[in-house]
């Protein structure tokens, strides 16, 4: 299914295995598998009468709906699912007068069994570390010269990027030598050695507007040669050469060295059993506006979410697929509450410190428009009570790789008490843990960008963060100007949780853990590779 659509395209056909109620089917298909996306996926099953490539010539026999993290995040990437007749698609079952099961035909009788099974390809396990150096930038701070950064981005299918990797800054200087850095060689080409690497050069600013420089372009299959004549790029600036006859670039960068090896993938922690836990904080601070207003940030409309549930929604309905159990702990920040009007920054939503477990996406939904009807919005916006209660429970639970924790924090305004979060994010940098912090409305963010440690890892009391492990973004910069909602969390998602792999990895890796090995599923059913 497109990504923001309801349409679906055909993908791929098994073969035809004659005359057998369980069928073995070999043929295999391969995906591009995205973490960060919602990739649904819709197998349709049919009875083949005849040599005809038209399914209206064949019996309809049952379909299932599952994502691709489903499948993935299941024990062993092995997950089984019912068949059904699904009513308004059982359009050969009504043709036909042949009797082909039982159930044929039936609006949502049960059809039998589809197995899926995943199996991650050898090139995806690649890494790639390597190390640039740029010559004479131009200078773009009045009173001193650049700060430059990199930022690389994948192409993908549809002629658009995605960031997979920002290089720190280099304060003051226009011929930087940046530190090597290790990126997947599925996030930089998604293991196709040809496709366009673009690369923006940036002069950083304290408030987050950037300055561009410029841009060159490669390929994993040319910064695999190594250093050499052709791994040095001219930056260009379109803008700058379009108004200048004689301009000839922004500078230049050079590729200093390059070294492939193989190492162990996200998928294998995830197939060996290692089980994703998301915990969601909310603001409740009196700035967002009288819930019952429509102006108001929490509005519960009749007949669209608001942001605050909209951003809850997006990225929460892609990681319950890699949590078995559906238990999200849900807490609220910056609000009093009843009976005696005590100010908290840490209160469980469904109103129970002891269990503060909602029940799947939906569940904490339910429990944060609950508790708008029962608290009073207040403030200020605190939160580092809420990362530390959080990271004490992480802290509690076992820190052997069969877990990892995202904590996804939702808010309206500027942090009031900046050295302490600082301090909690120190702290929680050596937990198994990621926080996506996710800005909804119109205020400035400059702030959130120090915690954002893509350009300057976050210290406290001369302490620095052992991982980058807070991701932060506005909202706005990702609605869809047509109202399409579902676009608009689909585009939010795929941003927020693109650093949530790799930040895994990190900890993996900084504790010598490795994937449990994989549990053979046994079973009498057939079943179907994806």
């Amino acid at each position: 299914q497109g990504l923001g659509t309801k349409e679906w395209r055909e993908f791929g056909r098994t073969e035809v295995i004659d005359n057998t109620l369980n069928p073995d089917f070999v043929r295999k298909f391969v995906l591009d598998f995205f973490f960060e996306e919602k990739q649904n996926l819709r197998f349709d099953v049919y009875n083949v009468d005849t040599k005809s490539s038209n399914f209206s010539k064949h019996d309809f026999l049952g379909q299932t709906f599952c994502t691709l993290g489903e499948i993935i995040g299941s024990l062993g990437s092995r997950l089984d699912r019912m068949l059904s007749v699904i009513l308004g698609t059982q359009r050969a079952a009504i043709r036909s007068s042949r009797t082909v099961q039982s159930c044929f035909g039936i609006p949502g009788k049960k059809c039998g069994t589809i197995i899926f099974a995943a199996e991650e390809l050898s090139n995806c396990r690649d890494i790639a570390t390597m190390q640039f150096c740029a010559n004479k930038l131009d200078k773009k701070d009045f009173f001193g010269k650049s700060d430059p950064f990199l930022v690389f981005y994948r192409s993908n299918e549809d002629g658009t990027f995605t960031i997979c990797h920002k290089t720190e800054m280099i304060k003051n200087n226009l011929n930087p030598i940046w530190q090597p850095f290790t990126i997947p060689v599925r996030a930089l080409c998604n293991g196709d050695y040809d496709r366009t690497v673009k690369v923006d050069v940036y002069d950083w600013d304290r408030d987050g507007s950037h300055d561009f420089i410029g841009e060159f372009t490669t390929s994993y299959r040319e910064l695999s040669r190594g250093q050499n004549q052709f791994n040095v790029y001219e930056v260009l600036n379109p803008k700058k050469k379009g108004k200048k006859k004689k301009y000839i670039n922004s500078g230049t960068v050079t590729l200093l060295s390059f070294k492939a090896e193989s190492e162990y993938t996200f998928v294998d922690f995830i197939r060996g059993g290692t089980q994703l836990n998301f915990t969601v904080a909310i603001d409740f601070t009196a700035s967002n506006g009288n819930p019952s207003q429509p102006t108001s940030l929490h509005y519960m409309s009749p007949y669209q979410m608001n942001m605050y549930a909209m951003a809850l929604k997006a990225v929460g309905e892609i990681i319950q697929d890699y949590d078995s159990d559906k238990l999200f702990p849900a807490y609220g920040f910056g609000a009093k509450l009843p009976p005696d009007g005590k100010i908290s920054h840490a209160f469980p939503l469904n109103s129970n410190p002891e269990n503060p477990n909602c029940m799947g996406i939906d569940g904490v939904l339910e429990a944060y428009f609950q508790s708008l009807r029962m608290v009073q919005l207040y403030g200020p916006t605190n939160f580092a009570p809420v990362i530390s209660q959080v990271a004490r429970v992480f802290h509690s639970e076992v820190t052997d790789g069969s877990q990892y924790f995202v904590l996804l924090m939702i808010t309206d305004g500027v942090i009031s008490d900046m050295i302490q979060t600082k301090e909690s994010v120190v702290n929680a940098s050596s937990l198994p843990m990621s926080i996506i912090i996710v800005g909804v409305g119109p205020a400035e963010f400059d702030a959130m960008e120090e915690l954002d440690g893509d350009n300057v890892r976050v210290s406290s009391r001369g302490r620095v963060a052992e991982r980058d492990i807070v991701q932060f973004v506005p909202f706005r910069d990702y609605i869809d100007r047509s109202g399409n909602q579902v676009l608009s969390m689909a585009r939010l998602a795929k941003d927020v949780l693109a650093e949530i792999p790799e930040q895994l990895l990190s900890f993996m890796k900084s504790r010598g853990i490795e994937p449990r090995p994989l549990v053979p599923a046994t079973s009498d059913s057939a079943s179907v590779s994806t």
